[in-house]
């Protein structure tokens, strides 16, 4: 099945996800070739490994029938040339899959990062970033370990059973009686063990996500934990987290402590002495024989052995792919359609009857009206209203759930989201800006510019000067979020990358909220001149932009109670005078940025 995405990109390799050990196989055939180079390594040690067991055995019936130096001097570069091959097939198996490991992480958190890109805001909101980031890499990284040792120890495995009882069945099919009975117990004691393990592995990576969320949250919140004196409690709940996460390794601990198949092995290699002495003494088998079918025997050790790590290694790929294909398989809420229309955006915004809920609440409610190419409409209404979300549905951030909403008489459904949104502006109180220089921030989604455009844009938004003070002016590295930067200041650098970009549309929701009232008045004809030609949809609290807008949408409770000019809203709705009254009481802390609408 397709899965909606925001956004694709083009030559990406689509993988087998109907299942997590498909996905992770469809991954490891993509490089087949270090896959085989493995398997066929391995197999080729193992065979030398068995084959020098039998010639321990030819070397004893050498020296008890005296053949001679000659003889000796034969088996034992036999056992030197079998052990040099055993340790070159070893070495070249195990390279491959380092290999192969290493691209499988690489190629799947590929494939997840750019499955995140994809998904719709909806996702986004819904998700724990702590989680995802667990998801992104340490889930993923259990990948590799599925490959190295995992795979590594699987083959030792498989190939540590298969190739010496083939051996020890070339000597006498008789043989292969003790061997098959304790591989039929193996299988049943490690299939019961496979199924207690996997539910407390599966716990034990869910418990890893909420612990890491929570200490995202935590961390990204300091600023608050501290305020409120939560760091006690912070903590408390860390542990209890903490806690949880160890007693599933506990758990998994006492699981494994009770492995059977390496005390069924010691019970194997005794029965199978006996049976070659009884074989021995009815002279069906020679002493040479002996030695080497207990030999290939004891060759079952070692796999025997690592089944315990392998499984486990296994267990833990296994559910951190399927912690990883959870993310990757929820449908976005909105497609990209990318065969949608592509022209250029005159700017002209209609809503016809939209309604758009979040869950179960209805945020906007049967909104109309209509904006002309190059108009500055001004939305004003209590916190809570819908002045936001009303903008998303411009830019298609949201889809609306009843109505519809044109841009140039099309509706957004039918545009090509990222030909839409590439001739969008869009300014908010809330700035984010990216932990890279100056220059990178402001020219950010702008393809080309020169850096005397960079500074043109930060000289219209009033931001050159500040940057200039930096000590690497426009290579400053900025902070996680902007934090190094004072609240006007990042609103300007924001400022600085929405004329830079000359959209079609710009959309400032207070977006000088935390500039001074001189800077202001500077950004306000910068502003202006931007908006020339353009169609701008405003959110503010500040009467000298909702005085010079062309038409104002006055909300309440998601529904567009009035809609005109200030001048006429002034004489037709006591709701907007009410507001309009509030702001205008409110100018001594207006400017200062502290309260919203």
């Amino acid at each position: 099945m397709v899965q909606k995405s925001e956004f694709t990109i083009e030559g990406l390799r689509e993988y087998n996800r109907s299942g997590p050990v498909r996905w992770i196989i469809s991954h490891c055939w993509e490089h087949k070739i270090y896959f085989l180079g493995g398997l066929l390594g391995f197999l080729s040690g193992y065979i030398a490994f068995s084959a020098a067991r039998v010639l321990f055995g030819e070397a004893v019936q050498v020296i008890v029938d005296n053949e001679g130096a000659a003889a000796v001097l034969a088996v034992s570069l036999g056992v030197l040339l079998a052990s040099v091959w055993d340790g070159i097939g070893s070495l070249l198996g195990s390279l491959s899959l380092v290999v192969l490991g290493i691209r499988l992480e690489r190629d799947s958190r590929h494939e997840l990062y750019v499955s995140l890109l994809g998904k719709s805001q909806t996702f986004h909101d819904q998700q724990r970033v702590g989680d995802v980031m667990a998801r992104a890499t340490d889930d993923v990284r259990q990948l590799n370990a599925v490959i190295q040792p995992g795979v590594i120890f699987i083959f030792d495995m498989v190939l540590g059973f298969v190739v010496p009882i083939t051996f020890i069945a070339l000597i006498n099919l008789e043989l292969l009686l003790v061997p098959f009975l304790f591989l039929g117990t193996y299988i049943v004691i490690v299939r019961r063990y496979m199924r207690r393990l996997e539910p407390v592995i599966m716990e034990q990576r869910q418990q890893y996500g909420v612990l890491n969320a929570r200490l995202e949250e935590t961390i990204s919140g300091i600023e608050i934990v501290k305020v409120a004196a939560q760091e006690i409690e912070e903590r408390k709940k860390f542990r209890r987290n903490a806690k949880k996460f160890r007693d599933y390794f506990v758990q998994q601990g006492k699981i494994e402590a009770a492995y059977l198949p390496l005390l069924m092995f010691g019970i194997a290699f005794g029965l199978m002495f006996l049976h070659t002495l009884n074989m021995y003494d009815r002279g069906i088998l020679e002493l040479a024989d002996i030695i080497a079918v207990m030999g290939l025997m004891g060759v079952l050790k070692f796999p025997v052995f690592v089944s315990l790590f392998s499984i486990s290694l296994l267990q833990l790929g296994v559910a951190g792919a399927r912690r990883i294909l959870e993310l990757m398989e929820q449908e976005s809420d909105i497609d990209e359609n990318q065969i949608g229309r592509k022209e250029q955006v005159e700017g002209a915004i209609e809503f016809k009857n939209v309604t758009f809920k979040f869950g179960e609440k209805t945020i906007l409610e049967d909104i109309s009206f209509k904006v002309d190419p190059g108009q500055t409409v001004a939305i004003v209404g209590q916190t809570g209203a819908g002045k936001s979300t009303l903008t998303q549905l411009v830019t298609r951030t949201y889809d609306v759930h009843e109505g519809q909403v044109l841009i140039d008489g099309i509706d957004v459904r039918e545009w090509n989201l990222d030909a839409l949104r590439s001739q969008m502006g869009k300014i908010e109180q809330d700035i984010f800006l990216f932990s890279r220089s100056v220059s990178e921030n402001i020219a950010f989604g702008v393809e080309g510019a020169t850096q005397a455009d960079i500074e043109h844009a930060a000289k219209e938004a009033q931001a050159h000067d500040f940057i200039l003070s930096f000590n690497d002016g426009y290579d400053s590295e900025i902070g996680e979020r902007g934090v190094t930067l004072s609240g006007g200041q990042r609103q300007r650098l924001a400022l600085a990358r929405a004329f830079l970009t000359q959209p079609g549309i710009l959309i400032l929701d207070d977006s000088t909220s935390a500039i001074d009232s001189a800077t202001e008045d500077e950004i306000q004809k910068a502003m202006r001149r931007a908006q020339e030609g353009r169609t701008t949809i405003l959110i503010t609290h500040r009467l000298s932009q909702i005085r010079w807008a062309d038409r104002i949408l006055v909300l309440e409770n998601g529904k567009l109670i009035a809609n005109g000019s200030h001048e006429d809203l002034l004489n037709s709705s006591p709701h907007y005078r009410r507001i309009f009254a509030r702001y205008e009481g409110s100018s001594t802390t207006v400017n200062t940025g502290e309260p919203t609408a």
